[in-house]
């Protein structure tokens, strides 16, 4: 098998499942280690350096989250969960830790896989040494980070300074789910961690400058109760 296929480690206790995942994952060109244990897959990912992690929260030696907070004092590979828990608050502690998306079991082949994908591109633009020079587009919609310019059909759209910083904090993470935790942060700084409205109003201000019909969003995408995505692909 060759190495030049993307390693992708899964952390799930369910013989079953891990076979499933091993079958879909292996048909699609990608190599694939498991391990039943959060231990085990701390270990692994010392020693394999995995390209992407699927993790099952439901561990039985410690609880998933912790598993993404240990991962990410070293590894920066995308952390993908795919877990039964389905609440609000478990997505967002999840991605809070470091998770790059979120997958409710049961799920769809073909999501996850778009999932995985989307993981990897947003994991080489963060990566990118050239980043400040490049520009992102999706669909109408171009950002040129070296020029501080958004257009959408080839048209200037001119944003406030908070608008501009939101869409571009979507922009480097395109595809990954944000909480409005790390927006804020992000873009508001620590001082406003806990403040929600910020973000729903920014976000409903930048959709009536960039989005064709802002009610029926486009590019920018509501996780109910949870954060927004940008769209990349």
């Amino acid at each position: 098998m060759s190495s030049s296929r993307p390693l992708v480690l899964v952390v799930e206790d369910e013989r079953p499942i891990r076979t499933f995942l091993r079958a879909t994952l292996e048909s699609h060109a990608f190599r694939v280690a498991e391990v039943a244990t959060g231990a085990e897959a701390l270990a692994h990912a010392v020693a394999d350096a995995p390209d992407v992690v699927i993790l099952d929260l439901g561990l039985p030696d410690m609880d998933g989250v912790d598993v993404i907070g240990r991962l990410r004092e070293w590894s920066q590979a995308p952390i993908v969960v795919l877990s039964a828990r389905g609440a609000e608050q478990d997505k967002v502690d999840a991605l809070d830790r470091g998770a790059d998306d979120y997958l409710t079991k049961p799920f769809g082949v073909k999501e996850l896989m778009a999932r995985i994908r989307v993981a990897l591109r947003n994991r080489a633009r963060q990566a990118s040494t050239a980043e400040e020079d490049t520009t992102f587009g999706v669909g109408d919609l171009a950002v040129d980070f070296a020029k501080r310019r958004v257009s959408l059909s080839g048209d200037l759209v001119h944003l406030t300074p908070i608008e501009y910083r939101l869409l571009t904090t979507l922009a480097r993470h395109a595809g990954k789910v944000l909480t409005h935790r790390f927006l804020l942060r992000e873009v508001w700084g620590p001082d406003h961690s806990d403040d929600a409205r910020y973000v729903r109003v920014f976000v409903a201000q930048l959709r009536r400058k960039i989005e064709p019909d802002p009610s029926r969003p486009r590019y920018v995408l509501t996780e109910q109760g949870v954060g927004y995505r940008l769209v990349d692909e």
